[in-house]
Order: structure tokens, then C-alpha cells, then sequence
């Protein structure tokens, strides 16, 4: 075997869980060969490059060592691509950035409101209705 389709190769390398959510990650034009949208249908060969953009605005490149049609374990997927120093460069810069990054819950000032709080703002609630129109028959003055 000398040439594989896209999908088949990157459900057999463990990108995706399944060749329908690499066929669809195709379709939204996340994947490129050799520099070039693909399509699913594409047929890849050993030495093509391919860049699979993924969530969170980070992308792989890789270099197809190897094509598989059949899914094995992670060790055996992991020799059929070989990742650019570019890529793990950025991965590794990615990583970094989220781990020092904040932690959201430390931007929220209170916590969840007390049973009191929770009151206080229920009864301010209450109260604003009053101040608000109403579109009940009573209140008409076209009569």
C-alpha cells in the first residue's frame, strides 16, 4: 500500500476518535496536505506533510512516516507521523502560556450568595415590579 485516504490515516494515527469526525474536521478545512486544503477523499503518501488545526487555535504539523488503514494501539499509530520541531516548539509554548495563565474562579470577587443574600436580592426583585408597566385590563384609560 503506497497511498491512503486522509480520514482513514488520521482515525488510523489517533487524531480522531472516528473517520466521521476526521472526515468533518476536512470538510471545515482544518486539515492541509503539503501546504493545500484537503478533502477527504485525498490520498496521502509517506513523506507528504499535513497540518491539523485543532481547538484552542493550536496547530500540528507532521510528517507521514507510515500508513496504516487499520487502528492499533497508541505506540504503533504514533510511528506513522513523525511531528516537526516547529510544532512541538509551539506546543510547548502553548502549554506554558495555559499554565501560567490565571485561574478563573480567582477573578470572581464573592462567592455564591448566602441564604440571606439570596433573599435580600429576591425582594429587590419583587420590589422592582412594582414600578414596571402592566398590560393588565385594569390599567386601561381608553375607556
Amino acid at each position: 500500500m503506497d497511498r491512503l485516504r486522509i480520514d482513514k490515516w488520521l482515525w488510523a494515527a489517533r487524531f480522531f476518535k472516528t473517520r466521521t469526525l476526521a472526515a468533518e474536521e476536512i470538510g471545515k478545512n482544518r486539515i492541509q496536505i503539503n501546504g493545500e486544503v484537503a478533502k477527504a477523499s485525498r490520498e496521502l503518501k509517506v513523506g507528504d506533510q499535513v497540518a491539523i488545526r485543532l481547538g484552542g487555535g493550536l496547530e500540528r504539523i507532521v510528517r507521514v512516516r507510515g500508513l496504516s488503514a487499520q487502528r492499533g494501539p497508541a505506540p504503533v499509530a504514533q510511528q506513522l507521523y513523525e511531528e516537526t520541531p516547529e510544532s512541538l516548539a509551539a506546543q510547548a509554548a502553548a502549554r506554558e502560556q495555559r499554565r501560567m495563565g490565571s485561574e478563573p474562579a480567582l477573578s470572581i470577587e464573592q462567592g455564591r450568595p448566602t441564604k440571606r443574600d439570596r433573599r435580600d436580592l429576591d425582594q429587590a426583585r419583587r420590589s422592582d415590579w412594582g414600578d414596571r408597566w402592566s398590560a393588565s385590563l385594569d390599567d386601561s384609560d381608553d375607556s
